[in-house]
């Protein structure tokens, strides 16, 4: 049980692990439709500091370091213009899906990942000089339910009819599903195009998924959701950015990858250890199942955001060369803890 304990975890004495970068690309043009989310902001921030020209295309522009260009996600116009020419398209559009799933937002996130993707596929299709590499968002919850083994991209089982899982996870099955396959069905030949089936990002930055985790343990509720053997996969944002650089260079690559940690693990683990980076003597209170519905129903959002066991192998990452800096979670959330600390100016417990 130690073991298997410290694989999943790492040394309970391990420090955060030294963040170093790949070496540079050469300076490219990039382009993230959807890119003023947690994710697209993750990447905006790393590619500039990177010394790439940055573009990032939104419904709800806001200031920003980099440039930034209005569209309506429903028709071509000026927007087209900035993937003219550049080098690398990064589609990240798509409503939030952390909300109730009433007929009107299953159709709205639907929608929004269908309709834009075919949009950026349209646009790229009309270039006079088409983006060598068309990197379009998917989703590792398009797996299904798994708790016995990893799902990688050879071998992993599409979700929709377990039945260990409630019918109303087939939403987020078929919005996968269709959101890939109208990224698929595109007409690009001249483009390289790779489907990132992603994990959750892990970032310090305030209102992403590491900090609401994060504000349950200060509250005293950081304890395992429902039964917590469903498994949590997860991605350090330093993993990420590299990701997505490997992917870049790798130019044999295409189809659909598994952007996660190597290391899945049970969710009673996941916030076991989360307690423990934020303070060692901290015990979190567990939440049954009916809190959980409850609390979705008050927040208007849906349990099976942490109930659905997603247990993800990154299979083609590893199978290139790619090394991970923080494989475990152990190590990745020490340097969470730290770094979400230093920007929210917060001192260790004592």
């Amino acid at each position: 049980m130690f073991l298997k304990r410290k694989l999943l975890l790492g040394s309970w004495d391990n420090q955060p692990q030294e963040r170093t970068l790949m070496p540079s690309l050469r300076p490219l043009r990039i382009v993230i439709p959807g890119g003023t989310g947690q994710v697209g902001q993750i990447l905006a921030r790393h590619f500039r500091e990177q010394g790439h020209a940055v573009t990032v295309i939104s419904r709800h522009p806001k200031p920003a370091e980099w440039h930034v260009i209005e569209w309506n996600a429903r028709h071509l116009d000026g927007w087209a213009l900035a993937i003219d020419g550049s080098d690398v398209v990064i589609n990240l559009a798509g409503r939030s899906v952390n909300c109730r799933y009433t007929a009107a937002n299953r159709r709205e996130i639907k929608n929004s990942r269908t309709i834009t993707t075919g949009l950026v596929g349209e646009a790229i299709a009309r270039a006079s000089h088409p983006p060598p590499l068309w990197l379009n968002a998917s989703t590792a919850t398009i797996y299904r339910h798994a708790l016995d083994k990893p799902m990688d991209e050879a071998t992993g089982e599409l979700g929709g009819n377990e039945p260990d899982a409630p019918r109303k996870w087939g939403f987020s099955i078929d919005v996968a599903t269709s959101w890939e396959r109208a990224f698929f069905a595109a007409n690009t030949p001249r483009t390289r195009r790779i489907a990132l089936r992603s994990a959750i990002v892990m970032s310090p930055d305030a209102g992403g998924v590491f900090d609401t985790l994060l504000h349950l343990v200060k509250w005293g509720v950081g304890g395992a959701a429902g039964s917590g053997s469903q498994y949590v996969s997860w991605i350090h944002d330093v993993d990420f950015t590299r990701a997505i650089e490997h992917l870049i260079r790798r130019e044999e690559m295409s189809g659909v990858v598994n952007v996660s940690s190597p290391m899945p693990l049970p969710n009673r683990e996941f916030m076991c250890c989360l307690r423990h980076s934020w303070c060692t003597s901290y015990i979190g209170l567990p939440t049954p199942k009916w809190i959980l519905a409850l609390g979705a129903l008050l927040l208007r959002t849906e349990t099976e955001l942490v109930l659905k066991s997603r247990r993800v192998a990154p299979g083609r990452l590893l199978e290139t060369g790619f090394e991970f800096h923080f494989p475990n979670w152990r190590g990745a959330c020490q340097d969470l803890v730290h770094r979400w600390r230093e920007l929210h100016c917060e001192v260790a417990a004592p």
